[in-house]
């Protein structure tokens, strides 16, 4: 059977750039296992495989695999379902509108606007459909530096410490001093998978940040690194900016009010991401989290399978 897909770059709105991810637009009638070895095959960071949603007021429903595991929801594969789907109904030339749709996760019902404008890049975020929460999982400082092949001494900043964070997705949010330890560490996934912890059925990825970035307007720069799901390292990471969210607040101690915050992820790779977080402070906590990226279009055609 013929399967239509398409391939994006997602947090960019340059082609080449950003995050890959396929989009399988006709899922339905996929085993579970197919729909992984189809990953596997793909080699992209996800893939997502779009089947006909429960609700019938809901656009969609969608499956996320990584070449190595499905995940119960993930960022770039949202905002780049949420922007093919557009594009696909409603994405003729000269198109401009606004467009509000519901795309059902493993995670639950995921809320996303679409802006489509002539001559942009379509722009796409959605609410976090769950507040990221610390897990209580200790990790030792010496081990996350001998895994990162930093010194001790790199990890951390101000206030920040190493800790874990889940919005759906668990990672360790590892702070280190300044950019220059973010470009010149050397992950290690055998040291990694003895000092990191398992959370949520999977080992817990690393995500490393500190504050800044090569963009002046960027706030944090980010690499992200996950063995356990297949990738060695990723460009963008939707999921991991959601469990960010919980440390920057946590640790910064923000106050109440609206917060911008841009993350830049893939420099390191060539594949240079901006991820939009939008954070919502209320009596102290977080009561609305958005996140939000570009996505272009670089390929379209069929599986035979």
């Amino acid at each position: 059977m013929a399967r239509a897909y398409s391939i994006y770059d997602v947090f960019t709105g340059t082609k080449l750039a950003g995050n890959p991810l396929a989009v399988v637009f006709d899922g339905d009638g996929l085993s579970d296992e197919t729909m992984q070895a189809i990953a596997a095959e793909l080699k992209l960071s996800e893939t997502v495989f779009v089947i006909p949603a429960d609700n019938p007021a809901h656009t969609a429903r969608i499956r996320i695999f990584t070449p190595g595991r499905e995940l119960p929801f993930a960022g770039h594969p949202t905002v780049g379902t949420a922007i093919a789907l557009a594009e696909r109904s409603y994405g003729g030339e000269g198109a401009s509108l606004d467009i509000v749709s519901v795309i059902e996760e493993k995670i639950g019902p995921v809320r996303c606007a679409v802006r489509l404008r002539e001559d942009e890049a379509a722009f796409a975020e959605f609410d976090l459909p769950k507040v990221p929460v610390r897990l209580d999982h200790p990790l030792d400082r010496q081990g996350v530096a001998d895994a990162l092949s930093l010194k001790s001494t790199d990890i951390g900043f101000e206030n920040h410490v190493p800790s874990i964070w889940t919005a759906g997705v668990p990672f360790a949010v590892i702070p280190v001093h300044n950019l220059q330890a973010v470009e010149s560490l050397d992950f290690d996934a055998e040291l990694w998978q003895q000092v990191a912890p398992f959370a949520e059925g999977g080992l817990v990825s690393a995500y490393v940040y500190c504050r800044g970035g090569v963009n002046h307007t960027a706030r944090f720069h980010a690499r992200m690194f996950a063995a356990g799901m297949g990738i060695s390292e990723d460009p963008a990471t939707g999921s991991a900016v959601a469990a960010l969210a919980g440390a920057i607040h946590h640790f910064d101690a923000m106050p109440d009010g609206h917060h911008p915050v841009l993350v830049e992820q893939g420099v390191e790779m060539g594949r240079p991401s901006y991820i939009h977080l939008h954070m919502d402070i209320k009596d102290g906590s977080i009561s609305r989290a958005r996140i939000g990226g570009q996505a272009v279009r670089i390929a379209t055609g069929t599986l035979e399978i």
